[in-house]
């Protein structure tokens, strides 16, 4: 959506301004839509009535208008449908993963003047004021330094950082009282993490410590490409880097089989060699953040502002917990995901058994010791088909342990690569030598 240029709101006041009325809309929506139910003789449910495709596109449009974590917020729950999200809301906020607009001109002079000073642009040899990507925190320009580098820069929206708190509040907010969630869920937790993350997020100078430590520890894998951080174009709200040539990742599904299977393989090895080894994981799984060059066939990472650090103990349960999987040991599934946070309920109790059926699930492509199709497998249609049984069981809900869904969201994203590229992978014997 880079061509939809808008201003940035800013401003507590004004933010909550846009929530405020788009809380009104959904009201008022839902209002006429019941009204006209009843008038044909059905007694609709609220929640029929929220979920209206004129409520979706409310939604999903306020919150790409304001950006910021506002609409970070919405692209991070919509990856965790399998944990506590309805179906149909992550539905709607899916549709945020592709939606952004850009700040007009005078914003992004603001910006930059503020940066660089207000000669900014005679500081280099050409600068691009159209963006060529747009996302909930920033935009990307292309620009050629002064010694002829291609280098690209990374604005920070105006007052996105300010507003990350007040914006997880009302949006949390608007969803309790939607009915979506069930009221005795709490949140809270889940709610602190994700401020924190994004905090990290739009501190561009941290960005840059972390896009350092990956070049550091995959920088001599040929196999892999990454940008260079360019201190002089760099402050906390921009990012210069060098510019890495390439295409979009999924261009990799015109390559023949063998070479679509090396692509993705690489990417699932990288999030092992994350997990395991340096305990560091770039956790988002949208598909911009990886390209692809056809000539060396490298891979190309970018994007390094989700990254997340995770504590010796939580991985070390982590591997507990996918060795048992693959073993099929029921008892030593539970015994590892009670040490990563997850709540289960009584053992034995249905609610137990359809969260150990979905992890089983979630996991059969690790578990199979022979090439998994993702390209023609049913199980996306049956995780949804069985994760509609939580439903049932609204009163054992607890929010996702958070490093667990951040992991989840990551793990995610690869398997909806994996079956974009219909790739055929031996998944089994990638993890094994993971989890002697």
């Amino acid at each position: 959506m880079t061509g939809n240029s808008q201003a940035v709101p800013r401003g507590r006041a004004r933010r909550f301004g846009k929530f405020a009325r788009l809380a009104s809309g959904v009201a008022g929506s839902m209002l006429a839509e019941g009204v006209k139910q009843v008038a044909s003789g059905r007694r609709p449910k609220a929640r029929d009535l929220l979920l209206t495709p004129a409520n979706a596109s409310r939604l999903t449009q306020r919150l790409a208008e304001m950006r910021g974590a506002a609409m970070k917020l919405g692209q991070i729950f919509s990856m965790d449908t399998g944990d506590f999200l309805p179906r149909e809301l992550a539905d709607i906020l899916a549709t945020l993963r592709d939606a952004a607009y850009t700040m007009p001109d005078s914003q992004l002079d603001e910006v930059l003047a503020g940066a660089f000073g207000a000669d900014y642009v005679k500081k280099l040899k050409h600068f691009e004021p159209k963006p060529f990507a747009a996302a909930s925190i920033g935009q990307v320009h292309r620009l050629t330094t002064r010694d002829g580098r291609a280098a690209v820069l990374k604005v920070q929206y105006p007052g996105v950082r300010e507003s990350i708190d007040s914006d997880v509040d009302n949006l949390a907010t608007l969803l309790r009282v939607s009915g979506l969630l069930p009221k005795h869920m709490d949140i809270t937790p889940m709610l602190a993490e994700v401020k924190a993350q994004l905090r990290e997020e739009a501190d561009y100078e941290q960005e840059a410590r972390y896009l350092n430590a990956f070049v550091r520890a995959l920088g001599d894998d040929e196999r892999f490409l990454l940008p260079r951080v360019i201190p002089a174009l760099s402050s906390s709200r921009v990012l210069g880097m060098t510019y890495v040539p390439g295409v979009p990742i999924e261009e990799v599904i015109h390559q023949d089989q063998d070479e679509r299977d090396r692509v993705w393989s690489l990417l699932f090895e990288l999030l092992l060699v994350e997990m395991f080894e340096l305990r560091l994981v770039q956790t988002d799984p949208n598909f911009a953040n990886y390209r692809y060059d056809p000539d060396s066939g490298q891979v190309i990472l970018l994007d390094f502002g989700a990254s997340r650090r995770f504590k010796a103990a939580f991985t070390g349960a982590y591997r507990d917990l996918l060795k048992a999987t693959v073993a099929g040991n029921r008892a030593g599934m539970v015994s590892a995901a009670e040490r990563i946070g997850y709540q289960l309920g009584p053992p034995g109790s249905p609610f137990y058994e359809t969260l150990l059926e979905l992890a089983e699930m979630v996991l059969e492509p690790l578990s199979i010791d022979a090439a998994y199709d993702f390209g023609n497998t049913a199980l996306p249609s049956e995780l949804v088909a069985r994760g509609e049984d939580i439903k049932d069981y609204r009163e054992f809900w607890q929010a996702p342990p958070v490093d667990v869904a951040y992991i989840h969201r990551k793990l995610g994203g690869l398997f909806m690569l994996a079956s974009r590229l219909k790739v055929r992978v031996n998944v089994h014997r990638l993890i094994m030598p993971w989890l002697q």
